[in-house]
């Protein structure tokens, strides 16, 4: 039985760079974890709407490395005949940012959602950040709604746990975060600082990992006497190729 491996948090695959972007830290991280000496690469940014320049970023970051880079677009339509046979044909697929809400959604009217379960079962290595994680969770925080973050429930979720982003880069992320847990809205989690991923190996945390230093994970449960407790976890740090 394949290993299931999800990459999730709130650290991108790019790295600026004066000249242009490049695939950072945590994408090294994540490709190696395919075995392949060329995998191929499939990025997702149906949160952005399929922005174009996001595109350009991600072709741009994998010109002259070894990566087969590709993406899967559903805006205005499908840039793929057969969704299915392209996605359990990459070797790691990775999910850009944006609205979750519409992303879900979006996923769903195409059943992607059931192909990715199946590509994740299949040993396809799965990533993202902020949307692009939360997607693999039971749910989490966000501002796809407008300004004031609210909650968001994902029934296609792969992790049984929620998920919190940009923990440390927006100050309603870690009260809300606590009280939906609080409140028995979102089941117990784990969040991240900006910077910092998750790995996560058949649904078990098995690392965290962060491209800057300083920077945490941790993990959010109610105790028995229904307390919320906020644990925080190290990262290892991850040095740039």
């Amino acid at each position: 039985m394949k290993k299931k491996h999800i990459i999730a948090g709130s650290a991108g695959f790019l790295r600026p760079t004066p000249a242009r972007p490049e695939l950072g830290p945590v994408m090294r991280y994540m490709l190696d974890l395919t075995g392949q000496k060329r995998p191929k690469l499939c990025l997702l940014a149906t949160a952005g709407g399929d922005d174009p320049a996001w595109m350009r970023n991600f072709y741009d970051a994998c010109s002259g490395q070894n990566v087969e880079p590709g993406h899967l677009q559903l805006f205005p339509m499908p840039n793929h005949t057969d969704i299915e046979d392209y996605v359990l044909g990459q070797h790691a697929i990775w999910v850009g940012g944006g609205s979750v809400v519409n992303l879900l959604a979006v996923w769903e009217a195409h059943g992607l959602h059931r192909i990715l379960r199946r590509a994740w079962e299949a040993g396809v290595v799965l990533g993202g950040i902020s949307a692009g994680a939360i997607c693999w969770s039971a749910g989490g925080t966000t501002d796809s709604y407008g300004p004031e973050l609210r909650p968001v429930i994902n029934k296609h979720n792969l992790l049984p746990y929620s998920m919190g982003v940009h923990y440390d880069g927006e100050e309603q992320r870690r009260p809300l975060f606590q009280e939906l847990i609080g409140k028995g809205i979102l089941p117990e989690g784990y969040a991240t600082d900006n910077g910092v991923a998750l790995h996560f190996v058949n649904e078990k945390l098995y690392k965290t990992i962060s491209q800057e230093a300083g920077k945490g994970a941790y993990h959010v449960y109610l105790s028995e006497s229904g307390q919320v407790i906020e644990d925080r976890i190290e990262p290892q740090l991850l040095t740039a190729a």
